[in-house]
């Protein structure tokens, strides 16, 4: 019933077997990282993941919302190499191939191009034939379903994860209409343990947007404002429309004067919206080591700073590294044969 407790000294005597103990081995709890969203600010996730790797620390599970679906499943599929390649190499240019814009369809950008980059990096990779659990987090937009993407085509539920209402279009999978998972979910701590993680590393994208969800108590019209509506009124009617329809187009997506165009509007309202969902989730379910790089100088559109999110995020997990260990001698638990 003891055997391999006690071992046996070489003469035999009972008192080396009562002093003689194995020294119990320990168990690494099972460790879960939960990837937020914050298109350009993800490429952090990159070197996230590359320092982790580094100090020797692998996940068993890794959930993703938004962009997190997207680094976390290419680092699931072993594509990071690829990833980060073609995240560094983003000039300004290159991104507009990009942006196949739409305006017959459900999204200010159709998608194409990118859907097909990921295609070809990831053929046609399942996520059930995936070596860790994985998860990309969605949502059913006319139901406000939170959806877990845990099998099927690895790029479909990437593309469903990133499908941000009124810039990409929602994908049909399953019969449902997902889209971006940060609308329920933006830093996914929940699904993670759910998916079996007794450790979860968690990491926020857009901690560092300070000054946001304070009250203005009192505010109203003043002086510009009836100035603005009076030079409107004042100008001629045809010179509203002699640019024609490509200079209104350009004044829609890119605004003019001071005034933002409508991804900039739809960007920081949706930046709001998950900052609160952020906060109330993490307040309910908070992850055991949150890692937040400061990202605030790297917008959401910023994909042609690639390299400055990888670093950042790089050096948000070195400081980190100490309390993940801590975290993780703290969960371990020694365990025996006669177990």
């Amino acid at each position: 019933m003891f055997e391999g407790f006690f071992t046996r000294g070489r003469n035999g005597d009972r008192s080396a077997d009562a002093t003689t103990q194995v020294k119990p081995e320990s168990t690494r709890p099972s460790i879960g990282l939960a990837l937020g969203g914050g298109a350009a600010r993800g490429f952090a996730h990159i070197g996230v993941l590359q320092t982790l790797a580094a100090h020797g620390i692998v996940p068993d599970v890794i959930v993703g919302t938004s962009i997190g679906a997207v680094v976390g499943g290419c680092y699931a599929a072993q594509q990071m190499d690829g990833l980060e390649t073609w995240a560094r190499g983003l000039k300004v240019r290159s991104i507009f191939s990009y942006l196949d814009i739409s305006l017959s369809g459900s999204g200010l950008i159709n998608g194409g191009p990118l859907a097909t980059k990921l295609t070809e990096a990831l053929g046609v990779t399942r996520i059930e034939d995936l070596p860790l659990r994985f998860a990309a987090i969605a949502t059913e937009f006319n139901t406000g379903h939170e959806i877990w993407l845990t099998r099927g085509r690895l790029s479909d539920a990437m593309r469903a994860s990133y499908s941000l209402p009124g810039i990409f279009p929602p994908v049909k999978i399953g019969g449902r209409w997902p889209v971006d998972g940060a609308l329920v979910n933006p830093v996914p701590v929940s699904a993670a343990r759910a998916l079996g993680a007794r450790l979860v590393i968690a990491v926020n994208l857009n901690a560092d947007l300070f000054g946001r969800g304070t009250i203005i108590a009192d505010h109203g019209s003043d002086q510009d404002d009836d100035d603005a509506a009076a030079e409107l009124a004042n100008k001629p009617q045809g010179l509203r429309g002699m640019f024609g329809v490509e200079h209104s187009l350009r004044r829609m997506f890119f605004g003019s004067r001071g005034r933002p165009g409508i991804p900039t509007v739809m960007v920081e309202a949706f930046n709001v919206m998950q900052d609160r969902i952020t906060r109330a989730r993490r307040a309910g379910d908070p992850p055991d080591v949150l890692i937040s790089p400061r990202l605030g100088n790297v917008g959401w559109f910023d994909f042609h700073r690639g390299a400055d999110a990888i670093k950042i995020g790089a050096e948000a997990t070195e400081k980190a590294i100490e309390g993940i260990t801590e975290a993780l001698a703290g969960l371990s638990q020694p365990y025996s044969d006669s177990q």
